[in-house]
């Protein structure tokens, strides 16, 4: 069985916000990971804060699983996105719909 390459923390947070802390990389082989941690979310209706900081690595299998995340959850924000990464929500047009940043004084009110 090969090593884990992601990890994803799951943190309830102040106000009824969840935090999904990931950390290594989002792709083809990790991206169902994320899938099933969402389809635990279901039916919470509690904001989700996608914290990326620890990604390594996200292909479109990683934003596909993105988009499954904000489907699951409703109101989904981003923290901690890559340059990198910023250009490929950029470039497929999903940056308005999941890269809604807390500033960083939201990030801490909320955990």
């Amino acid at each position: 069985m090969p090593d884990q390459l992601l990890t994803i923390e799951t943190t309830r947070l102040a106000a009824g916000n969840v935090r999904l802390r990931l950390t290594g990389e989002l792709d083809y082989d990790s991206a169902p990971e994320l899938v099933a941690a969402a389809a635990e979310l279901r039916g919470d209706d509690a904001p989700v804060l996608v914290d990326l900081t620890g990604v390594t690595l996200c292909d479109s299998s990683g934003l596909s699983a993105l988009l499954v995340v904000h489907r699951a959850a409703g109101a989904v924000r981003l923290t901690g996105v890559s340059p990198q990464l910023q250009r490929m929500l950029d470039r497929t047009g999903l940056s308005e719909l999941l890269a809604e940043a807390y500033a960083d004084d939201d990030v801490r009110a909320i955990g």
